[in-house]
């Protein structure tokens, strides 16, 4: 009897074990196959190692199946198992930008000074304190309007931030209208629209017809507190192109929504360190009611847009200083006359509020200069092109005896420009031909690229590209005769390039892929990483997960991927599609000698929402 019993209760403990394990296998299967689930977040990468382990019942050492001692490209096991998905950020992370979060600051109670406006600087979290989750998009997200229609509407949803609106609501910035926000084409300074501000510029210049690009003579821009970057957006008619910049400040989001509309920005600021672009870059920096006090510091900022500007560039400034009465503004702008006088500048046009300055073309001036005049000459050791956490010092930067003697650039018009070997290949040791062959080398492979991506795309698919590993900007130099534009990023080890790239009337910035990138989630259609990741995870030891990750913040939904790379790459990113909602669009094998063993792979972000998202959107 007694064994009888026994032997029921051994049956239900078994039918109970059964039934517990099967409900949580399929609660397992359910929301660990569920892209639109709920939201999670894993603080830290050791956290995440931790869930990735407990999955797949390995080590507390194994990063997502793949043991962090072999973590070379090639040396793991190709079959070797990844998480179904990576953990969602909570959705208030939505607009994360790990490298610019303001609650990093208050959580490593990094002492800043406020008034040199290091705390909109960049301070990235260390590998234990990033937030190695997904990025969601907001409630109701949709795919972006596309371009040219971006240029003046948005949807709302994709940038909940109606502040501006009400703030510089006499200014004609932005206007919320329904589901959209409308953009005039209005700023502080040009509250009737920026064309009308730009062909005013360009008469006080006395360039032909009114035309800011001077017969393609001014090609590059940097729009210094540039707002929503309308200014530079209607630049672009004229072929100019405009680095846009503004911090992450109380103007909320101004750079996302710039980028948005599918106009060049950058998150950067005039602080401590030098911007992340390289000397003589720029034919023309402006400035409208940027409020930034370039007086201080012995005239640093200044001395900044100096090394920015190329020989006989301009420096527009819209500013109550210009044409104020009162004492403090007369005060203002007679020191500032003096400073500029002694860097060299002169006035080329004054006309109501705004005034034009002009750089020298040669050194003659600063060689006249008397002893002891402030600022100084930096010293021969300055490596004007120094820039990737570079502290930024009040000091003039001479020409070379080559742009000395040249009397200018050397650069010739756009679009020849794009084309055209640069002067400053010399200072790599770089051939005519090699250039060339280069320019032609892209040529081909973005056409490829191109067919390859047919299937998915139309013209006005693609608007914001960047190249994650530009060399010597011919894959952007490919792309001149589409409607979009190109950030091309050079790694801060490498030969720095990017001024050759400024040279062809390109823009970009130096980077180090080891950390997130300045910008927003969401802001570009297409990533082209041409051995990005061996270059991150073979050479620099950082994580390709990691690098996943941030790529996937910065893709749009619906954008794409092109990874040009050795094949252990590709089958690790392959490996990684399904855990961050991505899919296949095209593999190829590389087509000639010169591609080596590299393999192409493209794939495309996939749009999901987390399930409150997806509520709020039905």
């Amino acid at each position: 009897m007694r064994g009888r019993t026994d032997g029921s209760q051994k049956k239900r403990l078994f039918t109970t074990f059964v039934l517990v394990a099967a409900v949580l296998l399929f609660l397992y299967l359910y929301f660990g196959s569920q892209s639109q689930g709920e939201s999670a977040l894993e603080y830290g990468s050791r956290s995440l190692r931790k869930l990735g382990s407990s999955y797949l019942h390995g080590d507390e050492e194994s990063d997502l199946g793949i043991k962090q001692d072999d973590f070379k490209f090639g040396l793991g096991d190709d079959n070797s198992i990844v998480s179904k998905s990576f953990p969602v950020c909570d959705d208030r992370y939505s607009e994360l930008i790990p490298c610019l979060d303001r609650n990093l600051i208050y959580q490593m109670r990094l002492k800043l000074d406020l008034s040199l406006m290091e705390h909109y600087e960049r301070h990235c979290p260390l590998p234990e304190r990033r937030f190695n989750c997904l990025i969601p998009p907001p409630k109701g997200y949709k795919v972006p309007i596309k371009w040219p229609k971006s240029r003046d509407e948005v949807w709302k949803a994709n940038i909940p931030h109606t502040h501006l609106a009400h703030e510089k609501s006499d200014q004609n910035w932005m206007v919320v209208k329904g589901e959209k926000i409308i953009f005039p084409g209005g700023g502080t300074h040009f509250h009737y629209g920026a064309d009308k501000y730009i062909k005013s510029l360009a008469n006080m210049l006395n360039f032909s017809k009114d035309n800011m690009n001077n017969e393609g003579n001014l090609r590059t821009v940097l729009d210094v507190g540039c707002g929503v970057a309308s200014f530079g957006g209607y630049l672009l008619s004229s072929d100019i192109i405009t680095m846009s910049l503004a911090p992450n400040d109380v103007h909320q989001n101004q750079i996302q929504f710039a980028l948005e509309r599918g106009i060049p920005a950058y998150l950067g600021v005039l602080g401590t360190k030098r911007l992340p672009y390289p000397s003589r870059s720029f034919e023309l920096a402006h400035c409208s009611r940027c409020r930034i006090d370039w007086l201080q510091r012995d005239g640093i900022l200044l001395l900044e847009l100096d090394r920015l500007l190329r020989p006989g560039g301009y420096f527009a400034y819209s500013s109550p200083e210009a044409y104020a009465q009162d004492e403090e503004d007369l005060r203002i702008w007679k020191e500032m006359s003096e400073l500029v006088e002694r860097m060299c500048w002169k006035i080329a046009a004054k006309r109501n509020q705004t005034v034009i300055w002009v750089k020298p073309l040669t050194n003659d001036c600063y060689m006249k200069r008397a002893p002891g005049t402030q600022p100084p000459l930096c010293r021969s050791n300055d490596d004007p092109d120094a820039v990737y956490d570079v502290n930024m010092e009040a000091c003039i930067t001479p020409y070379s005896e080559h742009d000395h003697t040249s009397k200018g650039s050397g650069l010739a018009p756009w679009p020849a420009r794009l084309t055209s070997p640069p002067p400053r290949l010399a200072d790599f040791g770089y051939s005519r031909d090699m250039f060339e062959k280069d320019t032609e080398l892209w040529r081909r492979r973005v056409e490829n690229y191109w067919d390859l991506l047919s299937p998915k795309i139309s013209t006005n698919t693609i608007r914001n590209v960047m190249d994650m590993n530009a060399n010597l900007g011919s894959f952007g130099a490919a792309l001149g005769n589409k409607d979009l534009w190109v950030m091309n990023v050079v790694p801060e080890d490498g030969p720095n390039t990017m001024k050759l790239i400024y040279d062809r009337g390109l823009i970009g910035s130096i980077h180090n892929w080891c950390e997130a990138y300045s910008t927003y989630p969401r802001t570009y259609d297409l990533l082209h990483a041409s051995n990005v990741f061996s270059d991150v995870v073979e050479k620099k030891g950082c994580s390709g997960e990691d690098l996943l990750i941030e790529i996937d913040r910065i893709i749009r939904p619906t954008g794409f991927l092109i990874v040009r790379d050795k094949k252990p790459v590709i089958n690790f990113v392959k490996k990684y599609l399904p855990a961050i909602h991505w899919e296949t669009v095209a593999l190829a094998d590389s087509t000639s000698e010169s591609d080596g063993d590299d393999v192409v792979l493209i794939v495309q972000k996939k749009l999901w929402l987390t399930s409150e998202s997806s509520r709020e959107t039905d």
